[in-house]
């Protein structure tokens, strides 16, 4: 019997095992569903240009459109070259020269931010207006009238005024982190301090700069209630009107339309022009500023004027006009105030905790689709209120006409509480995103993995890990977001439910009848609401500052 040969031993081939896919995360799945409704009044609006009807766009390119575009054009041009000059020449004594007061007028001149500039209009136009008591003096002496305050002229000094702090604090950093050494370098070259500032310093921060002009002139484009109270039309109240004076959504959509393509070429200029601030710092963060001589105490005059137009004028007339009004403290008034401290407080938190969601998000699972989470979730701040509201309006109410006709649902979706918060949380949760990203990559992985290594995972991790080093980071979200709210006009006067008015409503309404001294009180109350954070994170930012650089 032959032997039988012993079979070939098998050859295992060992395959590399393929990578198991990360599952997605259930931070990934909670982000994009919250930044969906941001999509809604960008379709809403862009898809109305593919369904145009022939009157409504004849009326809108032979009156509406001419009119309000020119008149946008105008402001733009006027309150952009304002504020960069006003808010550069501010920074640049600040972070370049040493005069009396530097030191205070440093966070001071950031207050302003507090005040709407429909509250500046409220207090110029009451102040300045022909029945007013500067115009009023002025004829009793026999002196030349003031121009008039109720002009294009007018409404871009008020708002330059209501919108430096915007350039003032990025030109501000850029002058302090390359500019001083910049001007050291130049003068040791033998140039003068002016040629020294013109070909150095300048030149550097000119980036950073055109950002904070950029940033104006979107803030510049979403204002409703200062061009309102100079009777002004522009995009916003061309919406307003065509919504509640024609009754035309349509029309109103149109025009937000026109207005979104402007608004999406800001925010792309805007994003490119970050891209170039870019600057290694010079030297040491302390450099010795330029004393100024006996030229130092003009510099705090300038400074001192900037500041009593801006900040202290506007309050003592709205404190005395308040005073004057103290009878409009009824119930209607108290109810008007907790209707806007309870909207601005459930906003602070719901947008705060979405904030929270999306970033952590992108730090769980970092890539191209969580970027994009994020970048649409936060792409609301820059769309003007008047077309957040009409594009997040009209397809609601449309869908809540189709459930009720196809299924019988009489489910009435516009109009109520929860769209109004909806609006809120796609308008400004690029104001709470900043400080909570920017919290957690303070939070280093390696703690986190050790946590996760102790057992500690979920929400007990969110409990005892995330929230003690959060917790900064959270009230400054929640703080930006509730005055943001505080001060809103356009979303809540378009969206709000029948009846609920705010402090920023009744500022509207009473400034709409030509009540100016008595639209005091609601817009102080909204300045009060809008000052002390402003001090608290400012002071804040300081001390933090401080500790850096002795660091």
């Amino acid at each position: 019997m032959p032997a039988t040969a012993e079979p070939a031993p098998a050859v295992l081939r060992v395959l590399p095992a393929r990578p198991r896919r990360a599952s997605a995360s259930p931070w990934v799945w909670l982000a994009v569903a919250l930044s969906l409704p941001s999509l809604v009044p960008l379709l809403a609006t862009l898809g109305s240009l593919t369904r145009p009807d022939a009157a409504t766009l004849a009326h809108l390119t032979d009156y509406v459109l001419p009119h309000v575009g020119g008149n946008t054009l105008w402001l733009l041009l006027g309150v952009g070259i304002g504020t960069s000059v006003l808010g550069t020449a501010l920074a640049a004594l600040i972070a370049l020269c040493e005069f009396p007061g530097r030191r205070a007028f440093a966070w001071l001149l950031v207050l302003p931010l507090a005040l709407p500039g429909y509250v500046l209009a409220v207090v110029f136009i009451d102040l300045l207006d022909y029945a007013g008591p500067v115009a009023s003096w002025l004829r009793d002496v026999g002196a030349p009238a003031l121009p008039e305050i109720r002009s294009r002229g007018g409404l871009i000094a008020v708002m330059t005024l209501a919108l430096y702090p915007y350039v003032y604090l990025v030109a501000r950093e850029a002058f302090a982190s390359q500019g001083a050494r910049a001007l050291e370098a130049a003068r040791a070259l033998g140039m003068g301090p002016w040629r020294a500032f013109a070909r150095a310093s300048l030149p550097m921060a000119r980036p950073w700069i055109a950002g904070g002009t950029l940033l104006v002139l979107m803030e510049t484009m979403a204002d409703f209630g200062t061009v309102a109270a100079f009777n002004y039309d522009t995009f916003t109240t061309a919406i307003y009107k065509a919504w509640f004076a024609l009754f035309s959504t349509d029309t109103a959509l149109q025009i937000a339309a026109v207005m979104l393509l402007v608004v999406m070429a800001l925010v792309a200029i805007e994003a490119t022009t970050r891209k170039r601030r870019s600057f290694a710092a010079l030297g040491h963060r302390n450099p010795l500023r330029m004393p100024l001589g006996r030229r130092a105490w003009l510099a705090t005059g300038f400074c001192t004027l900037v500041l009593a137009l801006a900040l202290l004028l506007p309050l003592s007339r709205l404190l005395w006009n308040a005073l004057a009004h103290l009878a409009d403290l009824d119930a209607r008034y108290l109810q008007t105030v907790t209707n806007a401290l309870t909207l601005a407080s459930i906003a602070a938190l719901l947008v705060t905790a979405a904030a929270f969601v999306i970033a952590m998000a992108a730090r769980e699972r970092p890539g191209l689709a969580t970027t994009a989470t994020a970048r649409l979730a936060t792409f609301g701040y820059g769309l003007p209120g008047a077309l957040l509201a009409i594009g997040l309006y009209v397809p609601v109410a449309q869908f809540s006409t189709w459930l009720a006709d196809t299924h019988g649902w009489d489910l009435v979706l516009e109009g109520g509480l929860l769209l109004l918060l909806v609006a809120y949380g796609i308008r400004f949760m690029a104001v709470a995103h900043a400080p909570v990203s920017g919290g957690l990559l303070r939070i280093k992985p390696s703690l986190l993995e050790a946590t996760r290594g102790l057992g500690v995972t979920g929400t007990r991790q969110l409990r005892l890990v995330h929230w003690p080093l959060l917790r900064g980071s959270f009230a400054t979200a929640a703080l930006l977001v509730f005055v943001d709210v505080m001060k809103e006009m356009p979303i809540t006067l378009m969206m709000r439910p029948f009846g609920w008015d705010t402090l920023a409503t009744r500022v509207f309404e009473l400034t709409n009848e030509g009540e100016y001294a008595r639209a005091a009180l609601p817009a102080l109350a909204i300045v009060l609401a809008g000052v002390v954070p402003v001090i608290l994170l400012t002071r804040h930012t300081s001390v933090e500052k401080r500790g850096r650089n002795a660091a």
